[in-house]
């Protein structure tokens, strides 16, 4: 299976969002880059948003050993088989619906080498879903779920399906490290895969708090920003947990601290998604925003988001 400094050439299925940070990505590690969109205009909408030339992030990407590549270096193909051809790993980040999926993975299936990586973005379908629209090679079919954007946040969820095999998962794990990912594999399926799950949960109580009126939208953003996402964003939960426990460490907290942990897991809110409490949260954020614009705000997030990796990695904490 192709992997590491054997991935020349990325293949992008879906230049939306994910799919534009997929090709920054490819070109801040020296990659050619074969990209295709059936939307009409994809292919000026994703030039427009790729830079002439891309900045190379070597502090943050010590594994890079070649030279960033330059937007040249991006061709839009003309179908989805010149894709699957030209390839050596293919990162599809298409509609998330299932049969698009399937019909996606099978065309590709037919097209691509039998040792390319065939990788969904999806946030939350199983490969098994749709694996097995692969009649060719559906081994080499997994998914491998990034965090927006993908060229800078590091965060890769690797999930194989009932049919993908061990040397795929290893292939992918191993050649996301060489573009600067920190994937984790997760072992076995499941509806969400692990990180959004964990931020559904969060989403479920805060949905609900808000609800009820027992806190503002704005004041929900800031208890998470401004508290523990601080910390969760430097060591993750498990690990802040433990630190909080002194001597003692996560033990000592699960003694004294569990069991109202558990009283506060029942009181948990299950709130329904009506149209009242949609228009409350859309609301609430279009107040604590005030007419800042979304462009503004990922500009500045995405700067922010540099700099916490670089003092990540000055540190030894990425």
């Amino acid at each position: 299976m192709r992997s590491g400094e054997n991935v020349r050439t990325l293949g992008v299925v879906g230049t939306g969002a994910i799919g534009v940070s997929w090709v920054l990505l490819g070109l801040e590690h020296g990659l050619d880059v074969v990209a295709w969109d059936p939307a009409e205009g994809a292919e000026e909408r994703l030039r427009a948003q790729v830079p002439a030339l891309v900045e190379p992030r070597g502090r943050l990407r010590p594994s890079v050993s070649r030279p960033t590549q330059s937007a040249s270096a991006l061709r839009f193909a003309e179908n989805l088989d010149e894709v699957g051809r030209e390839a050596d790993l293919v990162l599809e980040s298409g509609p998330e619906r299932l049969e698009v999926k399937r019909e996606i993975f099978a065309a590709l299936d037919e097209a691509a080498a039998p040792d390319v990586l065939l990788t969904s973005s999806s946030s939350g379908l199983m490969p098994s879903t749709f694996q097995d629209a692969c009649t060719h090679h559906p081994e080499r079919v997994l998914v491998a779920h990034p965090f927006n954007p993908p060229h800078l946040v590091p965060l890769v969820e690797v999930v194989g399906g009932s049919a993908t095999s061990t040397e795929a998962v290893e292939a992918a794990l191993e050649t996301l490290r060489h573009l600067g990912k920190r994937p984790i594999h997760i072992r076995r399926e499941v509806p969400g895969h692990v990180a959004n799950r964990l931020q559904a949960a969060l989403w479920r109580e805060a949905y609900h708090l808000v609800d009820q009126d027992i806190v503002s939208v704005a004041d929900i953003d800031t208890a998470i920003a401004d508290g523990p996402g601080l910390r969760w964003s430097l060591l993750g939960p498990f690990a802040t947990q433990h630190l909080s426990g002194g001597p003692g460490g996560l033990g000592h907290v699960l003694e004294h601290l569990g069991p109202p942990m558990i009283d506060w897991w029942d009181d948990l809110g299950h709130p329904e998604l009506t149209a009242g409490l949609v228009e409350k949260l859309v609301d609430g954020v279009d107040e604590e925003l005030d007419g800042t614009s979304a462009e503004d705000l990922v500009a500045r997030r995405d700067q922010a988001l540099r700099r916490l990796l670089e003092i990540k990695t000055d540190l030894g904490l990425g």
